[in-house]
């Protein structure tokens, strides 16, 4: 292990769509990282560019000061620290666990009382702003911990992302993420509803969608996922079964809160249709498919991009401060 702030060992587990972006940016940013996945072939560019491979959770985290995991749900993040070499089993006192995957309020605090028995520190530090923002370090990154733990993790944050906001207490930077990825979920099924209306109207889709870029109606979902639908590809790496997820989890919160909401439970059962109809692994766009094929629509047009990139440079990253 590394004692210098900002020279630290990382681990990192959890090399999917939104993980090995991630990562990149680490090791391209001069982190000391080590990397694990059960797809040993999701590693294979993070390898060949300088990471170190972990045998097992276990053993990276004896040897690595920041353990981070970014995976695609709770009972997995559990599963890496709890298992019989899981990271608990090699947690080194001191360490930081930094939570990245999004995943339920009640979940972090269950954890990080393990890692605190052990001697460990904790963070959720869940990301913001799509796969394409994770690959050029543009990303966004909440981050919810004790201000120590913050400061200890911001030259390690400010790799992977641009923005970087500290939330509050343990916990209160997960909530805020399944609040944002509620709200793009409701503006997901907005925009699938107005684009089909315009083609069912006889609108051209062109024209339509500058009109909605232009206007007080335009929105971060609008000019990423709104292109890729109309392209036909529906590409923005992001899966059925991942929003059903992660708008349940907001469902979650709300209802420990002692709240009933209306649209929420709407959008939830929107998309267990839409994964009954197309299946959980069917991207996230193809929401826009129920109406298409209920109602004979092609929802499409030319000169919109079949994947979104992002067309910022990478800019160094810094704390947002309220």
């Amino acid at each position: 292990m590394t004692n210098a702030k900002d020279d630290k060992a990382i681990g990192f587990i959890g090399l999917g769509n939104v993980g090995a972006k991630l990562a990149g940016s680490l090791l391209r940013n001069g982190a000391d990282l080590t990397i694990r996945d059960l797809d040993e072939a999701a590693a294979a560019p993070l390898l060949a560019a300088g990471a170190k491979w972990g045998k097992s959770p276990a053993e990276m985290a004896s040897v690595c000061d920041i353990l981070i995991t970014c995976l695609p749900s709770p009972a997995i993040s559990a599963a890496v620290l709890e298992a019989e070499d899981g990271l608990l089993a090699g947690f080194q006192k001191g360490s930081i666990w930094a939570e990245m995957s999004t995943t339920d309020e009640t979940e972090i605090h269950r954890l990080s009382a393990k890692v605190a028995a052990v001697g460990g520190r904790a963070v959720d530090c869940p990301v913001s702003g799509g796969c394409h923002r994770a690959a050029t370090g543009n990303i966004s990154i909440f981050a919810g911990c004790e201000r120590d733990v913050f400061d200890d993790m911001l030259p390690f944050l400010t790799k992977m992302g641009r923005r970087i906001l500290h939330t509050g207490p343990l916990g209160s930077a997960t909530v805020l993420k399944v609040v944002t990825n509620y709200l793009a979920t409701a503006n997901l099924l907005s925009v699938a509803e107005a684009l089909s209306t315009c083609k069912a109207a006889g609108m051209d889709m062109r024209t339509s969608y500058e009109a909605i870029a232009i206007s007080s109606g335009t929105s971060f979902v609008h000019e990423t996922e709104g292109q890729v639908i109309l392209n036909g590809s529906r590409d923005i790496n992001f899966t059925m079964d991942l929003v059903l997820k992660d708008i349940s989890l907001f469902q979650d919160v709300a209802t420990r809160s002692g709240l009933q909401l209306e649209l929420a439970p709407l959008l939830i059962e929107i998309f267990k249709d839409g994964i009954e109809k197309y299946g959980p692994r069917e991207f996230s766009p193809n929401i826009i498919r129920r109406l298409e094929d209920e109602h004979g629509l092609d929802v499409s047009a030319t000169g919109f991009p079949d994947e979104i990139t992002d067309d910022e440079p990478e800019e160094p990253g810094y704390e947002v401060v309220i």
